[in-house]
């Protein structure tokens, strides 16, 4: 007599693993950018505006919250539980517990709020007008001297270092710093292309570069498409890429090795560039201090005589 083979039982499809309740926003935060990549759009959207709104977020019901960003309630519900929380109540109390310990939000705080924007009653005035913007400018270094601490710069140095030859990009708004970065780099002793796309050959720049090499990609909203084709042409070539951006959820943050957030504020529309250029000096003086300081071991020499010949 044959033996009857044991029935088998439909196995059901096996669900990703919830990961654990961050236990602060900071920790919140690098959830967000490690799973970046599973996030649907719509999960995106409702990401990004959470991390540029965390007081809308704290002091607000779901139904506010879906009001003022047009991205639907259930939509910051299925996030919150992505994230590891039990709904939007447990993730609100994470980004209420930084609030618990400040006092009431200052001016600046209020326009970071607002993502840096700036109300003008006269803008034919070029006296507010420079007034706002200088103001504008303040609110942006204060929060980068507050997220100083907190950003792997250590880390972006070691990166910068290391390559063997650095391409920068940046276009539109972020040119500027991109261009910066570039010959202060290259002033320090660092090796640096410029990929600025003159004569339409954007494309054809970036082609030199190799595995092993860097890419400094520099971009904020509204995100330059070629500045993003770039970094799709080089991470295809194995080139090691540093962003300096807006936010973990920016298109050149994905899939870059390391990511630098610096949050400019913004008024009418012109973006400030005070600290994403503050940063940029931050990057090639520490680079340049590192090399020197490394050619002149056991010397006992101080900071301002190692850097003594830098004029960036």
């Amino acid at each position: 007599m044959t033996p009857t083979a044991p029935s088998r039982t439909p196995a059901s499809p096996v669900r990703p693993e919830r990961p654990p309740r961050p236990a602060s926003l900071a920790e919140l935060r690098e959830v967000i950018g490690r799973e970046s990549e599973r996030l649907t759009p719509r999960l995106r959207a409702a990401a990004r505006y959470a991390l540029d709104h965390p007081n809308e977020v704290a002091l607000n019901p779901v139904a506010t919250l879906a009001k003022t960003s047009k991205v639907a309630a259930a939509t910051f519900i299925r996030l919150a539980q992505f994230l590891g929380c039990e709904g939007y109540s447990d993730l609100q109390r994470l980004f209420r517990e930084p609030l618990q310990h400040a006092g009431k939000p200052s001016f600046p705080q209020r326009i970071r709020h607002f993502g840096g924007e700036q109300t003008l009653d006269h803008p034919d005035d070029p006296a507010q007008v420079l007034q706002a913007f200088s103001q504008a400018n303040m609110v942006s270094l204060e929060h980068l001297r507050a997220d100083a601490t907190s950003l792997p710069l250590q880390a972006a140095i070691d990166l910068i270092e290391q390559a063997p030859l650095v391409h920068v990009v940046g276009l539109r708004r972020s040119y500027a710093v991109a261009a910066y970065l570039a010959y202060a780099l290259n002033r320090v002793g660092c090796p640096t292309v410029q990929i600025n796309g003159l004569g339409g050959s954007i494309h054809e720049q970036a082609s030199i570069a190799g595995a092993g090499h860097l890419l400094i990609a520099v971009s904020f909203p509204p995100y330059a498409a070629d500045t993003l084709q770039v970094c799709q042409q080089l991470s295809r070539r194995g080139v090691k890429r540093l962003a300096l951006t807006n936010s973990i959820l920016s298109p050149i943050a994905q899939g870059a090795d390391l990511v630098l957030e610096v949050n400019d504020a913004e008024l009418l529309g012109f973006r400030s560039l005070c600290a994403a250029m503050s940063l940029a000096q931050t990057l090639a003086m520490g680079v340049a201090f590192s090399k020197r300081s490394k050619q002149r071991m056991g010397a006992a020499e101080t900071f301002e005589t190692i850097l003594e010949d830098i004029d960036c």
